[in-house]
């Protein structure tokens, strides 16, 4: 038995349970109970009108960067538009779902791989972004790790417009209506990595990328 088996056999020894795994009964129980549960109490401020704008503002106040594009086939150029202006080297790491774009076109080098600790720039999609915080989230799967997200200094995330949300509570509902169960990683990006956990000094980029820079599809 691996270590997880044994402390999650240990666990369910001491409340009691039977066996090794979860049954289908108790699982069911755990659906039935996200699907019944009800939200909590939201802010009682109302959010701009202009989702777009709330968006934008947000991503700026973050500490992202943001633009919008005409379509995908247009993302290779605003990506090099943005690596160019950074002085970053035209070479990324990929989601394989991207990969078919025309980034040698547009005079990049792309690695459709998980990426590794010397890799500088990842580029991913997103399950879907929110207004009301700027932020996006990220659902891991083997053709999306996270670690493309996490790993390099810089990320760039593609947003479908159809895709953003006004709250994280619709976010949510969103993930359990189209995935129902959730997968094994979960993870929300609001702008660049940052802590102040030493002499609560802002340090950009410390469990993270440093640059976080959304673009915008329709």
């Amino acid at each position: 038995m691996g270590s997880r088996e044994n402390i999650l056999a240990r666990i369910r020894k001491a409340q009691g349970r039977a066996g090794g795994e979860p049954t289908e009964a108790e699982f069911e129980m755990i659906r039935t109970a996200m699907r019944e549960h009800e939200i909590g109490p939201l802010p009682g401020i109302a959010l701009p009108p202009d989702q777009l704008a709330q968006f934008r503002s947000e991503c700026a106040r973050q500490g992202s960067t943001y633009t919008e594009v005409a379509g995908y086939d247009d993302v290779p150029r605003e990506v090099v538009a943005y690596l160019d202006r950074n002085a970053l080297d035209k070479r990324v790491v990929l989601w394989a779902e991207l990969a078919n774009l025309d980034w040698a076109g547009a005079g990049v080098t792309i690695d459709n791989r998980t990426a590794q600790g010397d890799d500088r720039v990842g580029v991913t999609g997103c399950f879907c972004a929110i207004a009301e915080t700027g932020t996006v989230l990220l659902l891991s799967s083997p053709s999306q790790p996270k670690a493309t997200a996490l790993l390099p200094e810089t990320h760039v995330c593609i947003v479908r417009r159809s895709r953003l949300v006004d709250t994280m509570e619709e976010a949510f509902a969103m993930l359990r209506n189209e995935r129902g169960e959730p997968p094994r990683a979960t993870f929300f990006v609001s702008g660049p990595s940052r802590t102040a956990d030493i002499e609560q000094t802002i340090v950009i980029g410390a469990h993270g990328p440093y640059r976080v820079h959304v673009i915008l599809v329709p």
